[in-house]
């Protein structure tokens, strides 16, 4: 898990001069979003990349959320709360799809994902 955030802190540092930490953001969740639409899109691709990109998506996600926690974030109190809330339902989702592998379960994840960068993104 650490490595995972030092890893997401250097790549934001490194990019932050061209893009911001909300687009950096936005491109990881479409990046998480791809990988999971590819594998609903071509049920073949589950076996051997499913694991992976729910793993990523996961990963992803507590990284959002360890940065919506920081006492530093300056988000009001109630859209953290919902973010949380999301970031639950991810959690238990990604979960039923890993434990019960069904090509129903992937939409649903990859929708949240592109709405919420379409959100970091201002669309």
């Amino acid at each position: 898990m650490q490595h995972g955030f030092n890893a997401y802190a250097s790549a934001s540092r490194a990019t932050q001069a061209v893009v911001s930490p909300r687009e950096l953001e936005a491109s990881l969740l479409i990046k998480a979003a791809s990988r999971l639409q590819a594998i609903a899109d071509d049920w073949s691709l589950a076996e051997r990349d499913l694991d992976e990109a729910l793993a990523y998506n996961r990963k992803l996600w507590t990284l959002l959320v360890s940065a919506v926690i920081a006492e530093d974030n300056p988000l009001p109190v109630g859209i953290k709360t919902n973010i949380l809330s999301l970031a639950n339902f991810i959690f238990n989702q990604t979960f039923k799809v890993a434990a019960n592998p069904t090509r129903e379960g992937l939409p649903v994840l990859v929708s949240i994902n592109r709405d919420i960068a379409a959100g970091l993104r201002g669309r």
